[in-house]
């Protein structure tokens, strides 16, 4: 089977909004297209693709515009909430080929937004940046602390943080607590998701502190807390 009619298929199967499946499938065949010249996602096929899909899905219920995406990669989870609510993206992709690709994928889609190629340190510092968007997410891996830090500068107070996580213990919780209370924010909330996944929500309650973000590298390789 095509590699678009098997994600389409597999996304029907998923009880999608009405004419959801076809466009999402339209994105996914890119992806997999491009997969094969550089490495975008560890997704090789279909049915793999398909899941990473369904989870950026996940996160449509917290958003609100203005929102921005961090290492956005192969463009996910941004690119599938785009087509399912029409909303702009800011895809912040520190890699040139990749963010080459998202801007290409906005342009073939016809999906709102724009792409910027630097590092997420950068533009939590940049003046037109900093505390402009009322939602962002981050699928990076790194410790929640870690992407915590390059989030949420960008997101304004009363916004939110959408964290995509894996499962989580006693000790994970409390270090994103306490970072979150540096960076100006709290814990709103923990939904559980199916696979032992969850969605963690972090409400901006005061403007972070100009020193946050630190410079480049430095949130991944000492967290502000463990």
């Amino acid at each position: 089977m095509p590699p678009f009619d098997e994600l389409e298929s597999i996304l029907q199967e998923a009880a999608l909004a009405p004419g959801l499946a076809r466009p999402l499938a339209h994105y996914g065949t890119l992806v997999l297209e491009a997969n094969r010249s550089f490495n975008l996602t560890g997704a090789r096929t279909p049915s793999e693709l398909a899941l990473h899909l369904l989870d950026s899905l996940s996160v449509v219920p917290y958003l609100r515009e203005p929102y921005v995406d961090l290492g956005s990669g192969a463009g996910l989870p941004a690119m599938p909430v785009a087509i399912a609510t029409g909303m702009p993206v800011t895809m912040i992709e520190s890699a040139a080929k990749k963010a080459r690709f998202l801007a290409s994928m906005l342009e073939r889609l016809g999906l709102r937004g724009e792409v910027l190629n630097e590092r997420a340190e950068a533009a939590g510092q940049r003046e037109e940046m900093r505390e402009h968007f009322a939602s962002g997410t981050v699928r990076a891996v790194g410790t929640a602390p870690t992407v915590l830090e390059l989030l949420l500068p960008l997101i304004a107070v009363g916004g939110v943080a959408v964290l995509q996580r894996g499962s989580r213990d006693r000790r994970d919780r409390a270090a994103l607590d306490d970072a979150a209370l540096m960076l100006g924010g709290d814990v709103e909330r923990e939904d559980e998701l199916a696979g032992g996944r969850c969605i963690v929500l972090v409400r901006k309650r005061t403007a972070t502190p100009h020193r946050f973000p630190r410079r480049a590298g430095v949130p991944a390789k000492r967290p502000l807390c463990s």
